[in-house]
């Protein structure tokens, strides 16, 4: 069960960091932001990568599905490599191309992921929905605080970037509330015990309020130009959304329902 947990959460990541360069105006934003991006993802893809083939059902299905998984995790990395080379070249229309390579590869790899787990209570089709949308706040809190810490170095940039990324976070908070709202209603009847409903809590306070807190923060503060401080606030809602997705990871495991 960890094996798996730990490369869904960083498919997870993988998928929302690519979302949020993806959807960012790279014209206005420095190049070496982008090559230390792809460079963490390169190293999230080669985590993942070590982990996607074990675990699992014992299913000639769900063999094949970790197998392809995981060269769906190495081909993540390989192209995070070569967008940091192009980055640093300054190519950057290519290296763009890359971003959204890494982008469908690693939205395949959580579909993967999802088909795997087929034998769980929520159907695949809402486990891949749940994962993207987990994916996106969970990337949409990790790039803009690393980008919000990047005006540190390159304090002559655009604040649009920055307020661009932050907007973007606060879609995939609101995404992520309608989908855990509906994960509630089809999979509360699971719920029994003390202990899955304290995760339950964890998973909704920090997974699903906390962020929306902290995108609306983060969101006050730019309108007065203090990179700073709403980087503090981003800084928040990664070490929220970190809690909140483990949480909902551990929910699934423990009871096949994705909350």
């Amino acid at each position: 069960m960890l094996s798996q947990a730990l490369t869904q959460f960083t498919l997870r990541l993988i998928c929302g960091m690519a979302l949020m360069l993806a959807t960012s105006d790279y014209r206005k934003t420095s190049s070496g932001f982008y090559r230390i991006q792809m460079l963490v993802v390169m190293g999230l893809g080669v985590l993942a990568s070590m982990f996607a083939g074990t675990g699992g059902t014992i299913e000639q299905n769900a063999m094949l599905s970790s197998t392809w998984l995981t060269v769906d995790c190495v081909v993540i990395a390989v192209l995070a490599f070569l967008g940091s080379v192009l980055w640093m070249l300054e190519r950057k229309a290519g290296a763009y191309r890359l971003v959204l390579l890494i982008l469908a590869a690693a939205v395949a790899g959580l579909a993967m992921g999802a088909f795997r787990n087929s034998d769980a209570v929520s159907p695949v089709w809402f486990q891949w929905i749940s994962d993207v949308s987990s994916g996106a706040i969970l990337g949409g809190a990790m790039t803009g605080m690393l980008l919000g810490h990047w005006y540190l170095t390159a304090p002559e940039m655009s604040l649009d970037p920055l307020l661009r990324m932050t907007k973007f976070y606060g879609v995939a908070a609101v995404v992520r509330l309608l989908v855990s709202a509906v994960a509630l209603w089809w999979g509360w009847p699971e719920i029994a015990g003390l202990t899955m409903v304290m995760l339950l809590l964890m998973r909704w306070c920090f997974g699903v309020l906390a962020p929306l807190v902290t995108y609306w923060m983060a969101w006050r503060i730019l309108k007065y130009r203090n990179t700073q401080a709403a980087t503090g606030v981003l800084f928040v809602g990664v070490i929220v959304t970190f809690l909140g997705e483990l949480s909902g990871i551990l929910l699934f495991f423990e009871l096949g329902a994705t909350f």
